[in-house]
């Protein structure tokens, strides 16, 4: 249950799923399907759906690179958060957002999996959010020659680390997109 009074509402959160960041991506396709019909359920059950989107040296504001896939786009009045920084909580505008929805309870998709949805998880919880992955709903690049792990094994490392994380009053958790239940998070 969140900590956060009053916030008793779901969230769909799409992070950065961007032309560039997923041009390379792990399993792209089948992640955005997934990311699709969540976002088609969320906003037939009327959940908001809040979408981030990254602009650094190498993501342009305006650029192609810097646009949303073209499988997936905000519907007029969905909430577009601009980040500079992983953690989409840092320098933005997404708690205030959330707290304008009264939103507790996070349903987390979007890419890098080992970066920016991460990042944005753990700033989520230490701000007193629920907040669920969706396993198969995020992805990231192989960075293998940086020494990083394969992609399929930093997915299932953080749907791993992720489905055990807790704080006082709070969860984290990872769910499957098919098994995804947008209804509130309590009174």
């Amino acid at each position: 249950m969140t900590t956060l009074a009053g916030r008793p509402n779901t969230a769909l959160v799409v992070i950065d799923l961007q032309n560039e960041v997923v041009a390379n991506a792990y399993r792209c396709n089948e992640v955005l399907d997934a990311v699709n019909v969540l976002i088609e359920r969320a906003r037939t059950a009327h959940v908001p759906v809040v979408w981030v989107q990254h602009t650094d040296e190498d993501l342009k504001e305006g650029s192609e690179a810097w646009q949303f896939v073209a499988e997936l786009a905000p519907a007029p009045g969905e909430a577009v958060v601009e980040k500079s920084y992983r953690d989409a909580f840092e320098d933005t505008d997404l708690e205030q957002v959330l707290s304008r929805l009264g939103v507790g309870k996070l349903i987390v998709t979007g890419a890098q999996t080992d970066m920016c949805v991460r990042s944005t998880l753990h700033g989520a919880l230490v701000r007193g959010y629920d907040a669920t992955l969706v396993s198969d709903a995020h992805t990231t690049e192989d960075m293998t020659t940086t020494g990083a792990p394969t992609p399929d094994a930093v997915i299932r490392h953080t749907n791993m680390y992720w489905s055990k994380q807790r704080a006082p009053g709070r969860s984290g958790g990872v769910i499957e997109s098919k098994d995804v239940d947008f209804a509130p998070c309590g009174p």
